[in-house]
């Protein structure tokens, strides 16, 4: 028996030990003694490795065994070094050679082409598509690590108070921002089948800017032709491997040299344009494989049109996984930039470890979840991450790391957070005014928003000067559900009409977008339902330029509503309202500019023109309308991410569909309304156009097939705009179109179209000039009503914005144009 239990002893020892795993770590240094950092370094026939942190200094776990530890960086000689892993850890330094790339070594058929470098670039364009296809799927685990610092501040704005709150040291300088996350990815073949798990993550700090927290965000592939950098650049760059690069890029082979028994090629990448969308740097290709070693590319804010940052470096590093497949071991963004005097700089970068190709996914393993983050992602304790970190903290970042979890855990304090409840809750005058007034209680379950002041107040002709007030009260009971309640009063002191109203909303079930609303009272409306002009602006144009473009109804309603994610992708909504509505009329006529070339018009807007503002012409009668809307939202190949706190649908690169139904119900509780509607419409928003940047449309079209009776607000509204303000950035709008001429009882087609070549729009200047336009359809004379065509002007920092919009209203026997726009924006 004593026999058998040391034999037991002795195997369970010897598992043990077999088990544990030890660490690898050391210097990484060139032959100046300086480090070099974010060395990559990996087990030879292996995919298992790590990176190098700034400092030069790596470290990654291993299990007793001799391995062969490859350190490679571009511009040094890359180096094997023998390592035996026995009962403890090891330290190993290395002092990297610096490359000689010698023209000597190219082949004989090189020297004599003049252009070796471009006859290389073709033979690796010629296989790009084979490098695309050649793994059909794979999944790895992946490390991301980003790091936003300030390197200096300007000494005018680098008071104590500053230096304080960013920890800053006495030249002004110190980590803004870190993050670092572990996941598992998984990839079947194209962009729509990818899955990635988040199993850990960390962050520190504020981000101000841009940041790449998933491994989707650093997918850097570029056999692809274009290649995105999304948050830095609307535009997309073309790869110095892309199937017409030769239009763009001039190569000249730098010399070649030899890398574990491969002739590894320096081509330098040499724009065509000093202005673009191209990189500039050196890529390295296998030559006789014809495929990418490595890349090392820059782009700048002044001839690349970047987005907050000066510099971009990106660098990449391939290694072999099989004998013919190669997969990318590391990726590195280091980036500087200026703001106001302060200069700041940072990296991101992200290791694939355990690269298994081709795997068999289960059915359904794909599911348009493109990221699911595990609940306790967030909470990992210190030293999970020491474990399992393949990136050691550099001594700034632990001491970052060490303040930033002590100033968060002191923020949990009872004592903070009634500080903080008393100062967060002050109210600012001006912050008010424009933007509202918001209060919440300690755990921020409970939180109360005032509306702006200047949607408080406000003028129109239908009831004078008035009072809109409103406020939102939201109570949170967990992480899935919410309750909100919106009351509001609104009384006209011309008219004397007092109104008020309430909204509920219920949220259950934030995986399915689940919501349910209840809504009554009374209001003054307006008579296009899907939106004018707000109360603000509305004012303004009434009182300074005699332009009263918004024509109001009087509406006492009730109703209730439901929408629910059904499955992926497909979104229903439903809803029941009643109203009893009645037709107003102008009571005040105030303005504090009188218009020699302008005058108020009556708030009927079918009322002919030169009709006066003080007319009680008939529109409608007193009625009521029992209505019941449906609607399903159908977006194809749907991507979202899962988070603790539900689901997070993401943009997708294909149309969404939207069915809608509306019926009036005759009969019901005295509903005198009887009409039948349907509209459909697709749209989708930002579309990549190759290089000259997004386009976006949206097509509708719809009929009333049953329309005994229905009323001017039951027609079919288009969005217009009729004042010299309005957002181009939404697709599905008219500029100058007038609000209610072509409203319709009858089918109508509307289409828009968009194309932004690059940038955003920060300023807008310009003028709109309107012609008359004339148009014969079919056997009949078309002669448009209003201004129908427009060419607006825009000046917009970089960027070029051409769009069309067009409409046609079918009611009784005619056909009526309802707009159409051109308008082009100056770089």
């Amino acid at each position: 028996m004593r026999r058998y239990l040391l034999f037991f002893l002795f195997l369970l020892t010897a598992l043990t030990a077999s088990a544990q795993q030890y660490t690898l770590s050391g210097l990484v240094t060139g032959q100046k003694g300086l480090p070099v950092a974010f060395t990559s370094v990996y087990i030879r026939n292996s995919t298992y490795g790590t990176t190098a942190n700034e400092n030069g200094r790596y470290q990654f776990k291993l299990n007793p065994g001799t391995y062969t530890v490859i350190y490679r960086y571009a511009g040094y000689k890359e180096q094997a070094e023998n390592v035996t892993i026995t009962d403890h850890s090891e330290v190993r330094n290395v002092q990297l050679a610096d490359e000689v790339f010698r023209f000597s070594q190219v082949s004989d058929e090189w020297k004599r082409n003049r252009d070796p470098g471009d006859t290389i670039m073709r033979r690796v364009i010629a296989k790009r598509e084979q490098r695309l296809n050649e793994v059909k799927g794979y999944s790895c685990a992946v490390y991301i690590k980003g790091v936003q610092k300030l390197l200096s501040s300007p000494k005018a704005l680098s008071g104590r108070a500053v230096t304080q709150a960013l920890d800053l040291d006495s030249m002004g300088r110190g980590i803004l921002y870190q993050s670092e996350s572990l996941s598992e990815f998984s990839y079947g073949g194209s962009s729509s089948k990818i899955k990635e798990v988040t199993i850990a993550s960390k962050t520190a700090g504020v981000n101000t800017a841009f940041s790449y927290n998933k491994a989707s965000d650093l997918q850097a592939n570029f056999y692809n032709n274009i290649f995105t950098i999304n948050g830095l650049s609307t535009r997309g760059y073309v790869s110095p491997a892309a199937a017409d690069a030769f239009h763009f890029y001039d190569y000249k082979l730098i010399g070649s040299s030899v890398q574990n028994g491969r002739q590894i090629d320096k081509i330098e990448v040499i724009p065509k344009r000093k202005y673009g969308q191209y990189f500039t740097g050196s890529i390295y290709i296998v030559e006789g494989d014809w495929r990418i070693y490595g890349v090392d590319l820059f782009l700048t804010k002044a001839t690349n049109s970047l987005n907050f940052v000066d510099t971009l470096e990106v660098r990449q590093q391939y290694v072999p996984i099989t004998d013919s497949v190669w997969m990318p071991v590391s990726v590195h963004f280091n980036f500087k930039g200026t703001v106001l005097g302060f200069k700041f700089g940072g990296y991101y970068t992200g290791i694939y470890n355990n690269y298994k190709l081709n795997p068999a996914f289960p059915e359904g393993f794909f599911t348009g979840e493109i990221l699911r983050i595990d609940t306790a992602s967030n909470l990992k304790s210190k030293s999970y991450w020491d474990n399992n970190r393949p990136v050691p903290l550099t001594q700034q970042e632990t001491r970052d790391y060490f303040k930033k979890d002590s100033v968060a855990a002191y923020h949990l304090t009872k004592g903070y957070l009634d500080t903080l409840q008393l100062t967060k809750n002050n109210l600012n005058p001006l912050g008010y005014l424009i933007f509202g007034y918001s209060a919440s209680n300690r755990s921020n379950r409970d939180s109360l928003y005032v509306f702006p002041f200047l949607q408080t107040f406000y003028y129109n002709t239908v009831e004078g000067f008035g009072i809109n007030a409103k406020v939102r009260y939201s109570h949170t009971y967990d992480d899935f559900h919410s309750l909100s309640v919106t009351p509001a009063i609104r009384y006209g002191f011309s008219n004397k009409l007092f109104s008020a109203n309430f909204l509920t909303e219920y949220k259950n079930d934030p995986f399915h977008n689940a919501k349910f609303w209840v809504n009554f009272g009374s209001d003054v409306l307006d008579l296009n339902n899907v939106g004018t002009r707000s109360l603000y602006f509305n004012t303004l144009s009434t009182i300074l330029y005699e332009n009263n473009y918004v024509k109001y109804y009087r509406s006492q309603f009730g109703g209730f509503g439901y929408q629910r994610e059904l499955v992926n992708g497909l979104l229903w909504t439903g809803s029941l309202s009643y109203s009893d509505r009645a037709q107003l009329y102008n009571t005040s006529y105030w303005k504090l500019f009188n218009s020699k070339n302008r005058e108020f018009t009556s708030n009927n807007p079918l009322a002919p023109p030169g009709t006066p503002a003080d007319d009680n012409s008939f529109l409608f009668p007193k009625h009521q309308a029992l209505t019941f809307n449906t609607s399903f939202q159908f977006t194809f190949a749907q991507q979202y991410i899962t988070r603790p706190t539900g689901k997070f649908n993401v943009p997708s690169k294909y149309p969404t569909l939207t069915i809608n139904y509306r019926k009036g119900i005759k009969g019901a509780f005295g509903s005198d309304v009887d009409y039948d509607f349907a509209s459909a419409d697709i749209s989708q928003y930002n579309i990549r156009i190759g290089l000259s940047g997004f386009s976006s449309f949206k097509i509708t079209a719809g009929d009333f097939f049953n329309n005994k009776t229905l009323y001017f607000m039951d027609f079919n509204h288009y969005l217009g705009n009729q004042g010299t303000t309005f957002d181009p950035t939404y697709i599905g709008s008219f500029h100058f179109l007038p609000f209610y001429t072509y409203s319709t009882s009858g089918a109508f087609f509307e289409a828009h179209y968009q194309h932004n070549f690059a940038g955003s729009i920060l300023n807008k200047v310009g003028f709109a000039r309107k012609l008359k336009l004339e148009e014969i359809i079919g056997a009949n004379y078309l002669s448009t009503v209003g201004n129908l065509n427009y060419r607006e002007f825009y000046v917009g920092l970089q960027r070029l914005i051409f769009r069309v919009d067009y409409g046609i209203s079918y009611a009784g026997n005619k056909k009526y144009l309802q707009g159409f726009r051109i308008f082009y924006g100056i770089r």
